[in-house]
């Protein structure tokens, strides 16, 4: 079952879910890497200490096993001793736990950061599911890391052997040698020793490092329902999308037909197109564009403007030429000024004349270029 569900999971996980697993306490580990990061800063400290670490170890020894007769039989003199030489020897491997510190807590970020997780604390009835505990001891997870721990023995238990093998005579002949000759020289040995450890876990956690990376990425993957579900709940629905947008178009349209009865004149084509236009020079430089619409919307446009008492205008290309080339609230453009103020004048003159200032003007015929009423005609 858990091989079938993960077979299904082919689609790249997405931030969400890699941002969510993260929060859970679910993020790319190398234990190999951090162990090597860890033993690779100590040893380099251990190595980069070697000359006065040696002449110290040399007199803790010499003060440890250079006490008088009588203090043997004293509890308090004994008890003193040890103190005393257990805090110089505190002292002196400080500097190596504080960077062995530094590296462990320096570690992760090579494998994304720390994170710090309540979540992973928290109480799972599943980890106490027996028949899960089998299926986890016998999953290919499971083989990969007892390969890989199988893969570690060998390679340091290896790296053990050369340094024995090489550094047997010398070891040996440290009971012969004097204190402080001997204490610095086990020291140059206990320092090959750890870096030849270090190397062999290096070697093992720069494999592992990236195996890791790549595994919690793979864990991590998506089906393709997951991602749909993931979509909706973070984009919404298609079918609230459509409603939100039929809703804000509705509000547009309602608004725009408000807009109507401020017009100075409707053109029309004369049935399937409609604008509106209004002209204040004391806001804009052109006549503006406050409604339009096509068929349906161009009948309302109509019936508001007619209860309204608007000027409607027949003029066919000029209707087509302005709902094509201007937005509703845009001026419209240059090419159309001789056009429209042509039908404006047309407009005032009709005013006029219904105040009895003027005679009935003559109906204009705007001239327009066939490119912007028609643009097949480009």
């Amino acid at each position: 079952m858990a091989d079938h569900d993960q077979d299904s999971r082919t689609e790249r996980a997405s931030e969400k879910r890699l941002r969510e697993a993260r929060e859970k306490g679910d993020s790319p580990r190398s234990r190999d890497f951090s162990a090597a990061v860890v033993t690779l800063a100590g040893v380099a400290t251990l190595v980069s200490m070697r000359h006065g670490l040696g002449e110290r170890v040399a007199a803790i020894l010499h003060d440890g096993l250079s006490i008088r007769r009588a203090a043997l039989y004293d509890s308090d003199a004994l008890g003193a001793a040890l103190v005393s030489g257990g805090s110089e020897a505190l002292w002196l491997l400080a500097p190596i736990f504080v960077v062995a510190l530094v590296a462990t807590l320096a570690a992760p970020l090579a494998t994304g950061g720390i994170h710090f997780s309540g979540k992973a604390l928290g109480f799972k009835g599943s980890r106490l599911d027996p028949l899960a505990g089998i299926g986890r001891m016998f999953s290919m997870r499971s083989a990969i890391e007892l390969a890989k721990a199988l893969l570690k023995v060998a390679v340091i238990a290896i790296a053990a052997g050369v340094v024995l093998r090489n550094g047997f005579p010398a070891l040996v002949s440290l009971s012969t040698a004097p204190l402080r000759s001997a204490a610095s020289s086990a020291l140059d040995l206990a320092g090959l020793a750890a870096l030849a450890l270090a190397a062999a876990l290096a070697g093992i956690g720069m494999v592992d490092l990236p195996y890791q990376i790549w595994d919690w990425h793979k864990r991590q993957r998506m089906t393709r329902e997951e991602l749909k579900q993931e979509y909706r709940e973070s984009e919404g629905s298609p079918e609230v999308k459509g409603k939100v947008r039929q809703m804000q178009a509705q509000i547009a349209r309602r608004r725009m037909m408000a807009d109507v009865p401020t017009a100075d004149v409707i053109v029309t084509n004369p049935t399937h197109f409609a604008v509106a236009l209004k002209y204040d020079d004391r806001t804009h430089r052109a006549p503006v564009v406050v409604a339009k619409g096509v068929d349906h919307v161009a009948a309302q446009i109509r019936e508001i403007a007619r209860k309204s008492k608007v000027t409607l205008l027949e003029a066919p290309p000029l209707a087509r030429a302005l709902y094509r080339t201007t937005e509703i609230g845009a001026e419209i453009p240059s090419a159309l000024y001789v056009a429209v103020a042509q039908v404006l004048a047309y407009v005032f003159q009709l005013r006029r004349a219904a105040e009895g200032l003027g005679p009935d003007p003559e109906k204009p015929t705007p001239d327009v270029d066939p490119s912007l009423s028609d643009p097949k005609t480009r």
